[in-house]
């Protein structure tokens, strides 16, 4: 009866065996090579498929290879260093290629035209690439992750956050953190011996933009907005190094040394918002008013019951500390780097700093920029939208594709992602004219859709219905700070600087930002 039981067991654990190496071969073997096969029918051409790693080794070997380079101060074209798979394989194989991140086929598309066909979808077809767990614990699965129904629930309770007439509230705030940074930019002037003094201004953007999205988007403190931010800081650096490697499930849930990490720091991010609200909701009941006007006062509103009521809440509160990730990582880090690379053109354009210093006297005198003073930057506007054509902050975007379809006349199958590299279609000669890799803040006199050939051709903030809820937040923000530092200090690039951008989920100055700083 023992021998009879063991056999049972044998041949079960066969069974399975069997079961999971078929189901390995269909999907490490069988299922890539009928896809490129497929692809290759369609004239869609692309790396040739390797087993397990696809072509995430060759794409590691390109980015080591380009690890160390630095650009003159005046060349723009980072393409080569932060994705040196995309400037080759689009040289040989056209816009439209397949490549390989593992077993999973990746459909580049360099063509405005298909992309605009993706981006404002409104059937669902092209939901959000979810494949990396890590990048989505950063973010959240909040209002840039959702879909379908979910995202609508979500917009619905964020957008009021960010109509225009909150905006301008917030400037006054934008303009407090900003002027506390500058005294100290100021005190630091007082004591040099020689009218200047250099400052790393990349962190400083970083933690003055943290100190903004803590007090205009959560009402809390500048140092509880800090402790977030460098938790979220060295879990994006942790999520990006998962970038470029084959995503096996299994291996998430291994108490390796980085997941152990990883995991730490996200409870750490979750009980530092989970203390945010309950003190917002404590404050409430103490003072037995709302819950404030900020994001967070109005996401908890909206899902509050009223008068007693038992209706489900619109956002759990789990939703909402998600929200609250995504806002916290999404309003700081990227428009600290749009203030970077705008400080950064600012000094090696002098003449655009002072064509933009006379706009902002004229325009706003001494005086702190009030919400109607920015919107008659019209030079700075047009200098914002070129530092963001040539450094946006973030350089592709990926969708995954909901269900076998049709795109731009190719067959693309389920499951297949969509990467459409923005770095790339910003320095399209096509679209932007001979001049595409030029520093040339005038091509947005007329406005953003007569910029270039195509009017979604610039897709900083991605583009439709899904476009960044943020855009403005973050237009207004850099305006106002770039206002402040004209109207005080004179900008110079220090010897020091290396010019490398660098590429971690968003584009940031790999050695930093050294800057000469002149009172005027």
């Amino acid at each position: 009866m023992a021998a009879g039981l063991a056999w049972t067991v044998a041949a079960a654990a066969a069974a399975v065996l069997a079961s999971w190496a078929f189901n390995a071969l269909v999907h490490f073997v069988w299922r890539p090579y009928a896809v490129a096969r497929s692809f290759r029918a369609q004239g869609v051409r692309g790396p040739g498929y390797r087993f397990f790693v696809g072509n995430l080794a060759e794409m590691n070997r390109l980015r080591a290879q380009s690890a160390g380079a630095a650009l003159g101060v005046g060349d723009h074209d980072f393409v080569p260093m932060v994705q040196p798979h995309h400037r080759k394989w689009i040289a040989l194989y056209g816009r439209t290629f397949v490549y390989w991140n593992g077993p999973t086929p990746n459909v580049c598309l360099a063509d405005v035209g298909v992309v605009k066909r993706v981006l404002f979808d409104r059937t669902g077809l092209y939901p959000k690439n979810l494949l990396n767990p890590d990048i989505s614990r950063l973010l959240g699965k909040g209002l840039v992750l959702t879909d379908g129904d979910d995202w609508k629930r979500h917009r619905k309770v964020v957008h009021p956050a960010f109509n225009m007439d909150k905006l301008k509230l917030m400037t006054a705030t934008m303009s407090e953190c900003s002027r506390s940074m500058m005294s100290q930019w100021e005190a630091q002037l007082l004591a040099a011996k020689h009218g200047d003094v250099e400052i790393e201004l990349s962190a400083q953007f970083e933690q003055l933009t943290a100190d903004v999205i803590s007090h205009t988007a959560f009402g809390s403190s500048y140092r509880e907005g800090m402790r977030v931010f460098l938790a979220q800081r060295e879990l994006q650096f942790l999520a990006f190094s998962t970038a470029f490697t084959v995503q096996i499930p299994l291996l998430r849930y291994l108490p390796t040394a980085k997941n152990r990490r990883t995991w730490k720091l996200d409870r750490q991010v979750r009980a530092m918002l989970m203390a945010i609200i309950k003190a917002r909701l404590a404050s409430k009941d103490a003072a037995g008013g709302g819950y404030g006007n900020d994001l967070l006062g109005l996401m908890l509103e909206a899902c509050a019951p009223e008068h007693g009521e038992e209706t489900p809440p619109t956002l759990s509160m789990d939703e909402i500390v998600d929200e609250c990730k995504t806002f916290f990582f999404a309003g700081h880090d990227t428009t600290s780097h749009l203030l970077t690379w705008a400080s950064f053109l600012l000094s090696t354009h002098p003449e655009w700093q002072d064509r933009l210093r006379d706009e902002v006297r004229r325009e706003c005198g001494d005086e702190v920029p009030t919400g109607d003073m920015l919107n008659r930057l019209r030079l700075v506007n047009m200098f914002l939208l070129e530092t963001l054509r040539l450094y946006a902050p973030v350089s592709l975007i990926q969708r995954r594709a909901g269900a076998d379809l049709e795109l731009g006349g190719v067959r693309v199958p389920e499951g297949a992602i969509l990467t459409i590299p923005i770095a790339t279609i910003h320095r399209d000669k096509e679209l932007w004219g001979d001049d595409a890799g030029e520093f040339r803040p005038e091509r947005f006199e007329n406005g953003v859709a007569r910029a270039a050939k195509h009017p979604n051709a610039l897709l900083s903030f991605s583009s439709g219905p899904r476009s960044c809820i943020g855009q403005n937040f973050a237009m207004i923000e850099a305006k106002a700070v770039v206002a402040m530092i004209l109207q005080r200090f004179a900008l110079e690039l220090s010897p020091k600087y290396v010019h490398a951008p660098m590429d971690v989920i968003t584009l940031r100055p790999r050695h930093g930002l050294p800057m000469i700083l002149r009172r005027l």
